[in-house]
């Protein structure tokens, strides 16, 4: 299926498995009433996005709220690539056995001796082009 623009629309299966091939993503979420674009470091999990944000970061502030995610790869010249977005809710993980599991993730902590928290975002809105 094609959209109105000529772009190829992915199947969610697809957006997961482009998920998977990323490692830096754009985080897009409200902060004192003004849109914040900010690029993180993830991990898909399952059909979440779980982020490792060191303490005192300002992302901390997109917490328990509803965010964009969004990662692609398109050839400078337009001639190929995809895009990839989702919408979903924030939650900070607290409980010890799901972070014990979360900090086996390959996920690389941007800390620098502070504590680390894992956010995670339930992907609920999958939706992805490719260019033909």
């Amino acid at each position: 299926m094609y959209d109105s623009a000529g772009l190829q629309v992915l199947s969610r299966e697809e957006c997961l498995k482009l998920l998977g091939t990323a490692a830096i993503g754009r985080l897009v979420y409200t902060d004192r009433a003004l849109p914040v674009v900010h690029p993180v470091v993830f991990v898909l999990d399952g059909e979440c996005v779980v982020l490792r944000v060191p303490d005192g970061s300002a992302t901390l502030s997109a917490r328990d709220t509803i965010v964009a995610f969004q990662i692609d790869d398109v050839a400078p010249d337009l001639s190929r690539g995809w895009s990839v977005m989702a919408v979903g809710h924030v939650t900070e993980v607290e409980e010890q056995k799901r972070l014990t599991r979360l900090r086996q993730l390959p996920l690389a902590s941007r800390g620098h001796g502070r504590g680390d928290h894992f956010l995670v975002v339930d992907l609920e809105v999958l939706s992805g082009r490719r260019i033909p």
